[in-house]
């Protein structure tokens, strides 16, 4: 399991290229013609899902190998997985009804702020070693 983090930030970039995948398909579909970032509901929808995946993406790789390296790799890769899930989750739910992300979004945020805990108690001990 000490390789699962490596795992996991492979899947998010997998995850990251689908909701991008996703969003380029709706534009297509819905005839949203670029730069344009508004116009039928469900690209919106698509839209939104990519955008909040990688602002959340964007503080999740970091706090993932933080956690990995000076904390513990399996606690790291088990909430990873867990973000993950809760990722996928919300973006199969918001694009269903988007009312329906709160239980998704709150699993996944719940996973990412185990891993911030993890790397900063694993920073801060790093930090207390004697030299």
């Amino acid at each position: 399991m000490i390789h699962l983090p490596e795992l996991v930030a492979l899947l998010t970039v997998l995850l990251l290229l689908v909701v991008s995948l996703l969003t380029g398909r709706a534009r297509g579909k819905y005839g949203i013609k670029a730069p344009a970032i508004t116009g039928h509901p469900m690209f919106e929808r698509a839209y939104r899902i990519q955008m909040n995946t990688l602002e959340y993406a964007v503080v999740f790789l970091p706090a993932l190998w933080l956690a990995a390296r000076w904390g513990n790799p399996t606690w790291a890769g088990i909430l990873g997985l867990v973000w993950l899930a809760g990722r996928v989750w919300y973006v199969v739910a918001y694009q269903r009804d988007p009312a329906s992300r709160g239980k998704p979004f709150g699993l996944a945020m719940l996973a990412l702020l185990l891993l911030i805990v993890l790397a900063i108690w694993g920073v801060v001990r790093l930090l207390l070693q004697p030299m």
